[in-house]
């Protein structure tokens, strides 16, 4: 079986035709996990009764989830020691939606823990490698995901998304990810890091397969106050033109051979037919400090009921408050530790106005920024990371340089609206991606426009 050209679609086709079925393709991606695993370790966990799982939906899509999105029954650890052995006793509404269509799960993938990180580096449980040069990360947080997807041990994976935690690792990887409009998908059985930017989202070889397991998780659920109707937006069509904001492509950072390869993609749209459009952001500058800001102040919060009392692991103390300090001491990582304090820092008595207050009042003129952008062009390109996936170890101790790397995709979290990173070729024998944002509910014309871009 040829795994490397099978699709979502495609494998759909074939069990129609009767040319394999859903146990028989589990099996091959079993054998290749087998195979290749042990040096990526995408995997944290690969489930003991996938072909069980098989045997009951014939026409079953095999899937990898991230480790921090609920399967009732099966272990949950956000990558963390804090919760090694908790078991979810629900199932997320993104995987009840998944079962209902009959996808088989493969196992649980490697992250950031509690998907603080952009390397998958900060796994309690070690790191996952790039599958195309396995000296360099994955991306992250949703690292384990885009890896298990490029090397072929997936046929599509499932991870979330708060600041480019799909879309980077997907454009280090050389696959396609989807941030979804905020509220598209449930978050219902996700674990929350930030809140009010956190979003679930496929990763797949396709675009088409993108917006197969979007439709699939898409929709309203009572569970969750934020979720969207599929109708709340109204169709825009097909998208003819296209913003490229060409002062944030003079930043400082700026790989010369992403941006060269950038260009050529831009053109590469103009021979499509689109018109090319240079847009102003009045704001954009503030983006990645008023994302600092937003989203530690939301993990401060979220962070709080890991405390050695309701679930997970429990550290010994002499006093209530002494269990609490060593629970969380031994059991959280560095960087989840760190945005805990900033996030308490900026919340603080004296700190909350002139920190989080001014972060909300930016994040306000940002998305004011997108509207009035998208009132003259219907997709908005970018690349999707400054520079192609880097090494291993070398900015893990450098949490600014780190921070840096989500510069194109977390205006999107901010503002709320969808994006995806489409493979736009190689820099260095690297992949690199090429990032579309649309309006509100717009996902539509991210898939007319990636695919033919893809094709």
């Amino acid at each position: 079986m040829n795994l490397e050209g099978i699709t979502i679609k495609s494998a759909l086709d074939s069990f129609d035709k009767g040319e394999f079925s859903s146990e028989e393709l589990a099996s091959e991606y079993l054998k290749v996990i087998g195979e290749k695993d042990k040096n990526i370790h995408a995997y944290l966990e690969v489930y003991g009764d996938v072909l069980d799982q098989a045997k009951n939906n014939p026409k079953g899509i095999p899937l990898a989830i991230k480790d921090n999105i609920l399967i009732n029954g099966r272990v949950a650890s956000a990558a963390s020691k804090i919760l090694e052995n908790y078991k979810a006793v629900y199932d997320a509404t993104a995987i009840e939606k998944l079962k209902d269509a009959g996808s088989i799960f493969l196992g649980r993938t490697n992250m950031d823990e509690f998907a603080m990180g952009g390397s998958t580096e900060n796994s309690a449980y070690g790191p996952t490698k790039n599958p195309h040069d396995l000296e360099r990360v994955p991306g992250g947080s949703s690292g384990g995901s885009a890896a298990a997807v490029a090397a072929g041990e997936t046929l599509a994976a499932i991870g979330s998304d708060t600041g480019g935690s799909i879309r980077q690792p997907s454009a280090f990887c050389g696959v396609v990810g989807l941030k979804p409009t905020y509220g598209r998908v449930s978050r219902y059985g996700l674990m929350a890091m930030g809140s009010s930017l956190d979003q679930i989202g496929p990763i797949t070889k396709t675009v088409a397969d993108s917006k197969i397991l979007l439709d699939i998780m898409a929709g309203l659920d009572p569970r969750d106050g934020t979720t969207i109707s599929n109708d709340t937006y109204e169709n825009r069509g097909k998208a003819k033109v296209i913003g490229v904001p060409e002062s944030i492509l003079q930043m400082d950072g700026l790989d010369s051979g992403v941006l060269k390869n950038f260009q050529e993609s831009i053109e590469k749209l103009k021979s499509l037919g689109y018109e090319i459009r240079d847009v102003s952001f009045e704001h954009l500058s503030l983006a990645l400090a008023t994302y600092y800001i937003i989203m530690p102040a939301e993990v401060s919060s979220n962070m709080a009921r890991y405390d050695g009392i309701k679930y997970g692991y429990r550290a010994k103390g002499d006093t209530l408050e002494e269990v609490y300090q060593n629970t969380r001491s031994e059991a959280l990582g560095v960087e989840v530790k760190r945005r805990i304090m900033l996030g308490t820092y900026v919340l603080s008595t004296g700190y909350f106005d002139e920190y989080y207050g001014k972060a909300n009042t930016a994040r306000e003129v940002i998305k004011k920024d997108f509207e009035r952008i998208f009132k003259d062009v219907d997709v908005i390109a970018t690349p999707t990371t400054p520079t192609p996936a880097f090494k291993i170890g070398e900015k893990i101790n450098d949490p600014v340089q780190m921070y840096l790397a989500d510069i194109f995709t977390v205006p999107a979290n901010i503002a709320g609206v969808p994006a995806i990173s489409i493979p736009a070729g190689k820099v260095d024998g690297l992949p690199v991606g090429l990032q579309l944002i649309a309006p509100h509910g717009a996902e539509e014309v991210l898939f007319g426009v990636g695919e033919e871009f893809e094709k």
